[in-house]
């Protein structure tokens, strides 16, 4: 090989992999967005907490005794205790006067606020635990924000369409997008194609070193793609700790994992279907194709 062909060589490939990163790293960024939205999610509803309002005739130690109860039931993520003193001293906080100097006494009630894992904050399973809840005799009242949870429920509901809908589109893209460059690398090198079938070689032979390339291209373009996103995940980060729980290892690696593997099995699949294509070419197809 020469060297100004060498030279060609490497530049196709440079190019080829920086082309595929980019594509990389837009459908990273979609597949990013889809799984910290889905984090966000369950973020928001483990965070929806409802109050568990007690009679003044249960005792402290019957209350802590429910607690441990309801922290042992599978819809439960967390739960707090809150003393008719404590709340007191909240209220007199938050208004700014001590509701009980003017009343003679405290007209709060101690409380268990209650925080549901993911899976159980929707209607159907809220309409069965406060039925659940309600039937234990020291229990006054239920205080639960429904409108806001199915506020979540909807929104959620249609985030993940859109992400779902764009993330299905780009992959669209991405493939034709990737495949457009490949071709037109492989159609550089047709005749060298056709040659190499002249002199007798086999198709497999053929193919071998571009399926290589490409490979490689694959690798090296889902390697910068995934040192990009991880760029962005720390600046997100460190612009915003608290999203630390949103973007969790386990979100990056799934990202990771998904962009490398996608630049990997779209670079040499497009490159098979291209070189397929002109191994089937005739000669005098080489000149109009």
């Amino acid at each position: 090989m020469s060297r100004r062909t060498k030279a060609s060589f490497d530049m196709q490939f440079i190019t080829s992999s920086i082309s595929t990163m980019l594509v990389l790293v837009l459908l990273g960024t979609v597949v990013f967005f889809v799984m910290a939205a889905n984090n966000l999610s369950v973020y928001v509803r483990e965070n929806i907490a409802f109050s568990i309002l007690i009679s003044d005739d249960m005792k402290e130690a019957d209350i802590l005794r429910y607690q441990k109860e309801l922290n042992q039931e599978a819809y439960v993520k967390q739960t707090s205790y809150i003393s008719k003193q404590q709340a007191l001293e909240e209220q007199t906080e938050a208004m700014g006067t001590d509701p009980a100097e003017f009343l003679g006494y405290n007209p709060f009630t101690a409380s268990i606020e209650v925080k549901l894992n993911a899976d159980y904050a929707n209607s159907d399973s809220i309409a069965w635990i406060k039925d659940g809840i309600l039937s234990h005799k020291g229990v006054l009242e239920i205080n639960y924000p429904q409108d806001l949870l199915d506020a979540v429920n909807r929104n959620i509901r249609k985030v993940s369409v859109v992400l779902l809908g764009l993330a299905a589109l780009l992959t669209l893209i991405s493939f034709a997008l990737i495949n457009n460059t490949i071709r037109l690398t492989i159609y550089s090198k047709r005749f060298l194609i056709h040659t190499m079938k002249l002199v007798g070689a086999s198709w497999s032979f053929i193919r071998r070193p571009f399926l290589m390339r490409n490979v490689w291209v694959g690798m090296l373009a889902g390697a910068a793609a995934d040192a990009a996103l991880i760029g962005l995940a720390y600046a997100l980060v460190k612009y915003e700790p608290d999203l630390l729980a949103v973007i969790t290892p386990g979100v990056m690696i799934v990202v990771m994992v998904s962009v490398f593997i996608f630049g990997v099995v779209i670079t040499s699949l497009c490159a098979l279907i291209s070189i397929n294509r002109y191994l089937r070419m005739k000669t005098n197809e080489l000149y109009y194709n």
